[in-house]
């Protein structure tokens, strides 16, 4: 592995994409770190969740451990000022005349991606690894490849240095990004991610399924139990 490749800095909301990401990274390369974002979301229980899945990874997964690296959160409540959205409002999660879901944060990735270049230009983290997929999503115009393809881009530019954006889940469903996870820790990691990461936009912590925890009713739980049922079905199938 090259010296412009050994090193990662990864998106970790404390989510199931997120988390899978950040065992893809640990997986891959020499040095790793994470950072994330306070933006006054909902949800911001995941913060928390954060910091129990990287312990589970400590106690879990020794390969894994000399590879982390430090840890970054950033306070961007402005975004949270400016934004009118589900996820930084108490307010029903609906569609939108424009066929988005008010779940939809302008400028989220955007910035979240810009301010995760700055540190890894300070950093001398050459890879940045982000959970963004348009396979299994709910129409994130900042999720798109094509979005991500021409940021990398501007970013590489505006920091006169070659950054690369990776996104190993881009292609993948939810099914899939399970299967992933297994093939990368075993059960151990599947368990891991189902008991301490967090993807309900309610921020429900308080109803345990077999997938996790969450309200069971929103579109992000919606996908994470569907995904996990077909990655079950599909394991079962594979040992019958």
């Amino acid at each position: 592995m090259t010296a412009f490749n050994a090193s990662a800095l990864v998106l970790f909301s404390g989510g199931q994409d997120s988390a899978t990401c950040l065992a893809w990274a640990l997986e891959r390369y020499e040095r790793v770190e994470t950072i994330g974002f306070q933006y006054g979301q909902r949800h911001v229980i995941e913060l928390a969740c954060r910091e129990h899945f990287i312990t589970g990874i400590k106690q879990q997964f020794p390969q894994w451990t000399h590879k982390l690296g430090e840890d970054h959160m950033l306070n961007l409540s402005l975004l949270g000022q400016i934004s009118n959205t589900a996820l930084t409002e108490d307010k029903a999660i609906e569609m939108q005349k424009n066929g988005l879901p008010n779940t939809f944060v302008p400028g989220r990735n955007l910035l979240f991606l810009t301010f995760a270049a700055t540190i890894a230009y300070r950093r001398q983290l050459k890879m940045i690894v982000g959970g963004m997929c348009e396979t299994d999503y709910s129409g994130y115009p900042d999720c798109r490849d094509d979005t991500l393809k021409a940021l990398q881009v501007a970013l590489s530019l505006g920091l006169d240095t070659r950054l690369v954006l990776e996104t190993p889940l881009m292609w993948l469903d939810k099914a899939q990004t399970w299967k992933m996870a297994e093939n990368l820790g075993g059960q151990a990691l599947v368990s891991l991610i189902e008991e301490e990461t967090h993807t309900c936009y309610l921020g429900d912590r308080t109803h345990r399924h077999v997938w996790g925890y969450g309200c069971n009713a929103c579109p992000a739980c919606d996908l994470r139990r569907a995904g996990h049922e077909r990655y079950k079905l599909a394991s079962s199938q594979a040992g019958a």
